[in-house]
């Protein structure tokens, strides 16, 4: 009896959106719109920032870090969910399904360090602005980005590791749409007691330690707000922050009410909506909520528009001038050629007999 239900796991069966195909389409092509739309404005973010040099500052820089890492965390999981649902497809290999965990962990805890040093940014901008070239400097922004990298692969790893040395043997169904921790957990015939630990400790550990770090830079930054003289200054000081406020409200809420909550299994739906949240909703707004609303992003973008538009101009012009030489050219050689043949044909013939 026990050999039985030691049975390896090789595959795993992944949540589908509905049996309907009508019902399935509609959702696969919101998720896939909501894809494009992350890819297209984070990438507008990492044009503007890259090409315009009045946004060469620490903000910008990390701002374009964190447009590149959303559009890799939204790729993670939001493809490979369209694409099996259009082909409806829902079987996710073992060493697919480690792949995708590592890469979701990564993603999502290297967006947490880049977001506490976003705040830090802020900090050191509104509490110390004559100290700010100093400490905010290139080699800082360049060192801290490395450093979360690099963290950000030990934490995926350790966790990674950590789950798939687990047994799965009661069944392959994952509750969810693509593989995370908490729903392998449900799926193991192992004791889960260390992973369980593990992700508590971590989680109030280093997530929750760089919540409580961001949480303290608001509370220095809001009373120093406060003692601002002129309330056109205090306004502009809160609206460099409410977007972050806002991006990281969604992404710690969401995140920790998945990894802290009970397994119930009856709430299947709240969890699969709640990791929807923090896997695709940060993502998909942090253009928005960062940059639409960034006077000096859009003074940007519409630079950029004007240039392209200016370099588009010229060279249809240069297009047409060209096209137009070139017809000029062919109806001169045509007429030269029936002038040729005209006169060929018009001189009289003389038969030698």
């Amino acid at each position: 009896m026990g050999n039985t239900s030691m049975v390896v796991v090789t595959v795993f069966l992944l949540e589908g959106f509905a049996e309907v195909w009508e019902l399935r389409f509609l959702l696969s092509m919101s998720y896939l719109l909501m894809y494009l739309a992350t890819l297209l404005g984070n990438l507008i973010i990492i044009t503007v920032t890259t090409i315009d040099r009045n946004l060469h500052t620490p903000m910008y820089f990390f701002l374009r870090n964190l447009s590149i890492l959303d559009m890799c965390y939204i790729s993670v999981t939001v493809p490979n969910i369209c694409v099996n649902s259009f082909i409806n497809n829902r079987i996710i290999s073992r060493a697919g399904c480690v792949i995708q965990i590592f890469l979701v962990i990564y993603c999502a805890f290297v967006e947490t360090l880049f977001l506490t040093i976003m705040a830090r940014d802020r900090y050191v901008a509104i509490c110390q602005p004559l100290h700010y070239p100093v400490i905010m400097n290139h080699q800082f922004c360049v060192q801290t980005t490395l450093a979360s990298i690099l963290i950000g692969l030990i934490y995926a790893a350790v966790h990674t590791g950590n789950t798939f040395r687990l047994s799965f043997c009661q069944s392959n169904m994952v509750p969810q749409f693509f593989c995370d921790i908490p729903s392998l957990l449900r799926l193991s015939c192992s004791d889960t007691f260390s992973n369980k630990l593990l992700i508590f400790i971590s989680v109030f550990g280093a997530v929750g330690g760089c919540f409580i770090f961001i949480v303290m830079s608001y509370v220095r930054i809001f009373s120093t707000v406060l003692k601002f003289p002129v309330k056109e200054e205090r306004g502009k000081a809160f609206s460099t922050c409410v977007p972050h406020i806002l991006v990281v409200s969604v992404f710690f809420s969401c995140g920790a009410v998945v990894y802290l909550r009970p397994p119930v299994n009856s709430e299947m739906i709240q969890g699969i909506i709640l990791s929807v949240c923090y896997t695709i909703i940060p993502p998909f707004l942090n253009p928005i909520i960062y940059s639409l609303r960034n006077k000096q992003i859009q003074q940007a973008f519409r630079k950029i528009i004007l240039r392209i538009s200016i370099i588009f101009k010229i060279e249809v012009q240069t297009m047409t001038m060209h096209f137009l030489h070139l017809r000029k050219l062919s109806e001169a050689k045509i007429k030269i050629l029936f002038d040729h043949l005209f006169s060929y044909f018009s001189t009289p013939k003389y038969d030698c007999a």
